[in-house]
């Protein structure tokens, strides 16, 4: 199946998509541009915690397809997102004990796509990933995730702490990746489960990290001390995989 990038052109087509409940990860907006309908397009993104980026005129012409942008340019989710709660419902469903991935800040939609893969792969019941500073569901990250999107819900939150410790209260435990963590297999990772994976560069945040209940660290015997963000959540989801029996 192929997937085309859902790029929205125009201040009164833009206007529209946010009104119409379209849902638009990013905004890119001529910079120093002031008029009536750019003052509603920033209304409507703030309203909607769409992210919103100041470009020069050059950076919309390369990224319009139709030369008709008007100073603005909307980028749109190649797929729609779920909430929470459905993740949680489809545990149930399954009567199963809820497995979900957080992702704190992936920036690589090749990254992100792989792990949507993974997760369905594993039998995770979801993904949460943050509004802010991370990639959205991209027409890349559904052409990485090799059909996965179609199955596998993913939810986006404005606030990745708070979230889990509402998600807590459902009974799930944390667990995130972290190179001074506890060796994976000496984790009890059974039950219902939460796996946090962080920024490529940077890892789990500090303030998300400390709400999780364990770090888990992936035993490495070679010359370098990280994994890419999408083999080490393959990992440590196979080895909750494992010991879920």
């Amino acid at each position: 199946m192929a997937y085309e990038e859902l790029m929205i052109e125009g201040r009164n087509a833009v206007i529209e998509a946010f009104r119409s409940g379209k849902t638009i990860d990013k905004v890119y907006i001529l910079d120093g541009c002031q008029d009536g309908p750019m003052v509603t397009i920033r209304r409507e993104a703030k309203k909607h915690e769409t992210i919103i980026k100041y470009v020069d005129k050059e950076r919309l012409d390369q990224m319009s397809q139709t030369g008709k942008h008007q100073g603005v340019i909307a980028s749109a989710a190649a797929y729609s997102y779920a909430e929470v709660g459905d993740i949680l419902e489809r545990a149930r469903e399954k009567n199963e004990e809820p497995f979900i991935f957080i992702l704190d800040g992936i920036e690589d939609p090749h990254n992100l796509g792989a792990i949507i893969r993974t997760a369905n792969q594993a039998g995770a019941h979801g993904v949460i990933i943050p509004k802010n500073r991370a990639v959205g569901l991209t027409a890349t990250v559904a052409r990485t995730s090799a059909g996965a999107l179609n199955y596998t819900p993913v939810a986006k939150v404005t606030n990745i702490a708070k979230t889990i410790e509402e998600l807590k209260k459902e009974g799930l435990w944390f667990v995130c990746a972290s190179m001074d963590g506890t060796r994976m297999y000496d984790l009890n990772l059974t039950g219902a489960i939460g796996l946090v994976i962080g920024n490529e560069g940077e890892g789990v945040s500090r303030l998300v990290k400390e709400k999780c209940d364990m770090t888990a660290a992936i035993p490495m015997k070679g010359d370098i001390d990280s994994l890419n963000a999408s083999v080490a959540a393959g990992v440590l989801a196979y080895e909750i995989v494992r010991q879920r029996g």
